[in-house]
């Protein structure tokens, strides 16, 4: 089983620290608390681990139907969008004030989760190969996968978060602000290019 175990670990760290919509919202949620990357795994956990059921019990081709895939782009990428709206217009008062972002770091994984079509579509592909492996070892494979898939989500971001906690004093009000306006361009980038790959899928 170890074999299959560290092949978890690559593939799942790869795609944790590739920056992206999950990251950008820990990066800007740490301002506020060094907790806040382990509680957006968290939030990610409680989407991610009923979708591996799910596709454990057969439903992967739900996620494979393009109507399906569809209505996630366009709701995901319009939910992404107001979320990024959101992340700049609060830059200001996140830097200056101390105030935080209008939403928490679980509900924050959460909607990061359910609004990408291209996690839950990978899942539904790539995803059911790896959990099929570890069903070679029976039913108890199933809980390792997991626990180890979002272990590694916990580490990484945990490790953001403490970092961009710790160091925030040492960079300047603007910077602090460039970064903000980062993130959030990030989150509105994802966002457009998941609307834009919904709309064409219709035509």
């Amino acid at each position: 089983m170890l074999p299959i175990i560290l092949s978890v670990i690559a593939i799942s760290l790869s795609g944790v620290m590739t920056p992206g919509p999950m990251f950008a919202v820990t990066v800007t949620k740490s301002y506020r608390s060094p907790w806040a990357g382990a509680k957006i795994s968290l939030g990610h956990a409680i989407i991610e681990v009923p979708l591996i059921l799910l596709i454990y019990f057969g439903f992967s081709r739900f996620f494979q139907n393009d109507v399906v895939q569809i209505v996630l782009s366009l709701v995901g990428g319009g939910m992404l969008i107001w979320m990024g709206i959101s992340m700049y217009r609060s830059r200001r008062d996140v830097v200056e004030s101390g105030k935080d972002l209008p939403y928490g770091a679980i509900t924050a994984g959460i909607i990061m989760s359910i609004s990408n079509p291209f996690f839950l579509l990978w899942w539904a592909t790539a995803g059911m190969t790896l959990i099929m492996k570890f069903l070679e070892f029976g039913t108890a494979g199933l809980p390792v996968f997991i626990l180890t898939h979002w272990t590694c989500d916990l580490i990484w971001l945990s490790i953001v978060s403490l970092v961009i906690y710790r160091t925030k004093t040492l960079w300047g009000k603007k910077f602090q602000s460039g970064i903000f306006i980062i993130c959030s361009l990030l989150l509105l980038g994802f966002g457009v290019w998941f609307v834009v790959s919904g709309i064409q899928q219709i035509f």
